[in-house]
């Protein structure tokens, strides 16, 4: 196996791997708009749904994003290919747990933790996730990036705009207190 040499200067690699994970950004949203809500949504409906466990099938994206990452990394330190694909895996991964914390840990709780969100950006990313999980449907969904989101007030906005079409019934709550 042939080993990675520094064919790159440093400089050059942190900037692909910043591009990298700035247009992972607009990945992410087509792959959620077009591929989630469309073809895909065969493994995405899971994520509109109460969970039930500590998996869901929405999950297998991560596995399949994680592809990509893992060839270029790979490749660039192993396979003698140009050396800038390992700062474009690095990106990948690196947005790959960006989304990760934000998502899966932060906004769903799949963790236990304390977080609460004080400055206005987290507040704001928080939101729009939240009401794109209120329509439980494959169409009608508003706000499929991540770590940029349209105004609240716009999503609402768009959501009563289209007569609130696949917006999930509220919960019916018990009046008696839980035992």
């Amino acid at each position: 196996m042939r080993r990675y040499s520094a064919g790159m200067h440093w400089a050059t690699g942190l900037l692909l791997f910043l591009a990298t994970v700035i247009g992972m950004e607009g990945f992410a949203y087509v792959a959620h708009r077009w591929v989630m809500h469309g073809v895909g949504w065969f493994l995405h409906a899971s994520h509109h749904r109460p969970r039930h466990g500590n998996w869901e099938w929405n999950d297998l994206y991560a596995v399949i994003f994680a592809v990509p990452s893992f060839a270029l990394i790979f490749g660039g330190l192993q396979l003698g290919w140009w050396p800038g694909f390992v700062w474009i895996g690095y990106g990948i991964a690196a947005y790959g747990a960006i989304y990760f914390g934000f998502h899966d840990v932060i906004v769903h709780k799949r963790l236990n933790h304390r977080y609460l969100p004080k400055s206005a950006y987290m507040k704001r990313i928080i939101q729009a996730h939240r009401l794109h999980h209120v329509v439980e449907t494959k169409r009608g969904t508003v706000s499929f990036g991540f770590l940029w989101a349209p105004k609240p007030e716009d999503l609402k906005a768009e959501l009563k705009r289209r007569d609130r079409a696949g917006v999930r019934a509220p919960v019916e709550r018990s009046e008696t207190p839980a035992a």
